[in-house]
């Protein structure tokens, strides 16, 4: 039987960060992982493989393709998205190298197979070939989670589908229905819609992304529409089934996907992706033999320093809820291992950054309008449109936007909000200054270089400040 100080079950965001800084910690470490590959959903159905697919189809949409003959039209397009895919494979294998070699020269012992737990001090590591135990004083479980999928709903991995099989597609649809105005819906929507397939949008709330900032996500709907996409909000999906096409009809899939509303609609497409919810990986664990247990969406609950109800026993990343980001399951791993050597840490759970890689992407830090005023917090805003920055022109994004939220008495930045090109980034800034309670007069006071997008926030501070003074 092997024995490490550490076992972690998982090799994703919070497995690795955890595994690397326990051996920095002079720590014996091992990570288990069921898959063939290291790296989790993260780097191989999730953040990384979706990421590259949008950077994949910006570079196409600024080139200029000529395909004047209908016929050509459907080849070309099946052809774009291979070559599509395929530049996704290579960033992949790219990062899975990169986390294999970080997890090899700190010494970390990489374990093949799928863990359950024998007891609270033991899992039996089950692989192709082989089956060990392994003991550990302590235990990260960072196995993160699944596409949820509803009995109910017919998956079949080609007409109605997860986001875990779209990057599997032989070839784009023509039309596709997208259910679920969250995260992953509205990515994946917004990447299809810019190539070219019919996307119909469905959402149960009146919004899309409903925890964004409301501004922001008017001007997202809008440009979403602009492109051809059809949001249908407020609807609630009740059946969802494969049916014949009708004579004459183009569907290029042999078969159609009907969704029928609870509205009474009834919505037809080539393809059905069902974007509602994940669920925790933790079937296989066998929880309870370590005096555990998941809720009912295979969560575990956790305390502020990521221990369970078993005090040598942790869990990080998606598996314990929200946020349930790629950066933050990093930073909770490394908080984990921290904590369960007696080492400290701080994450300011208020100035966590969202990043939303939809086309055109969203970032936003702090606190919303909404949340201020439920609060009855004094507040103003202010605002930069891209097409007022230089930078903003010679990229050509119209539609851009920076907004600042400041106190109206101390002028504190309370929150920053973006969408347009480079938002991910340039979010970034607004969090350093409110992580040390800047106020807007450090925008206003700052030479930022020119032309650059940063000049966004020198511009809405003015505005802000030019508010609050009545001018």
């Amino acid at each position: 039987m092997r024995t490490y100080d550490l076992c972690i079950i998982g090799s994703g965001p919070a497995g690795q960060k955890a595994a690397i800084q326990a051996a920095k910690l002079g720590k014996s470490v091992c990570v288990v992982e069921r898959k063939e590959v290291v790296g989790g959903v993260s780097v191989n159905t999730g953040t990384i493989p979706s990421k590259a697919l949008r950077e994949a189809i910006l570079r196409l949409l600024g080139r200029q393709a000529a395909m004047p003959q209908e016929a050509d039209f459907r080849a070309a397009r099946d052809a774009t998205f291979s070559g599509l895919l395929a530049s996704c494979h290579h960033v992949i294998r790219a990062e899975i190298d990169i986390i294999r070699g970080h997890l090899s020269s700190n010494g970390v012992a990489l374990l093949p197979g799928t863990a359950s737990f024998k007891d609270a001090h033991t899992v039996e590591v089950r692989g192709v070939h082989t089956i060990e135990e392994v003991s550990a004083k302590n235990f990260l479980i960072a196995v993160g989670t699944r596409p949820a999928r509803p009995s109910n709903v017919p998956f079949d991995h080609q007409h109605i589908i997860t986001s875990d099989e779209l990057l599997h597609l032989p070839r784009l649809p023509r039309t596709m229905i997208v259910v679920g105005g969250g995260v992953i819906g509205t990515e994946y929507a917004s990447m299809l819609s810019a190539l070219g397939v019919r996307v119909t949008l469905l959402e149960g709330r009146s919004r899309i992304l409903d925890f964004v900032d409301a501004e922001l996500i008017e001007a997202l709907q809008y440009h979403l529409r602009q492109g051809g996409m059809t949001l249908r909000l407020g609807e609630k999906v009740v059946r969802i089934s494969r049916i014949e096409p009708p004579a004459g009809s183009r569907a290029s899939t042999g078969e159609l996907v009907e969704a029928m509303l609870e509205s009474g609609k009834t919505l037809r497409a080539d393809c059905l992706l069902y974007a509602v919810g994940r669920s925790g990986c933790t079937e296989d664990l066998n929880l309870s033999a370590a005096g555990l247990e998941a809720d009912d969406r295979g969560r575990i609950i956790v305390d502020d320093n990521y221990r369970t109800k078993v005090p040598h026993i942790y869990a990080a990343g998606d598996v314990v809820g929200f946020p349930a980001l790629a950066s933050t399951s990093m930073e909770q791993g490394r908080a984990a291992a921290l904590s369960m050597y007696g080492q400290t840490t701080t994450v300011n759970a208020d100035l966590l950054p969202y990043g939303i890689y939809s086309i055109p992407e969203i970032s936003m830090v702090g606190w919303t309008e909404e949340r201020l005023t439920k609060e009855g917090i004094p507040y103003e805003s202010g605002i930069a449109q891209y097409r007022e920055i230089a930078r903003g022109q010679l990229l050509g994004d119209e539609i851009g936007m920076l907004k600042l939220l400041i106190h109206q008495e101390s002028h504190t930045v309370l929150g920053v909000h973006i969408i347009g090109t480079g938002a991910t980034e340039l979010v970034h800034i607004g969090q350093s200054v409110m992580a040390h309670r800047g106020t807007v007069e450090y925008f206003v006071n700052t030479v930022f270089n020119y032309p650059t997008l940063a000049e966004c926030y020198k511009v809405a501070a003015l505005n802000a400040l030019n508010k609050l003074r009545n001018c």
